[in-house]
């Protein structure tokens, strides 16, 4: 018998998250994508760099406009920047 691997998150591959089993923050507490400080957004930000769906992950952050914690390598601050870089090409383009 095949043993289930803990690492692993069995999800619905229909799923608008499914891609979620991928990311590199399987291996790490939420809390660390949730910082309180300048250097916790440096740590998560280098465990997204080495993650192979940050920018499927920063897209989900984006359109569903999450307010809190590093997703996909932006911080709050950095995904607002985004937003606002995005509006102002739709309205100026």
């Amino acid at each position: 018998m095949k043993k289930d691997n803990p690492t692993r998150r069995v999800t619905d591959p229909e799923s608008i998250t499914s891609w979620m089993s991928e990311g590199t923050c399987r291996f790490h507490p939420p809390s660390v994508f949730f910082p309180n400080d300048g250097a916790g957004v440096d740590r998560a930000q280098a465990i997204c760099g080495r993650c192979p769906v940050a920018t499927t992950c920063l897209e989900y952050a984006l359109t569903n406009r999450i307010e809190h914690g590093v997703w996909g390598g932006a911080s709050e601050r950095e995904r607002r920047r985004i937003l606002k870089r995005r509006r102002l090409a739709v309205t100026s383009g």
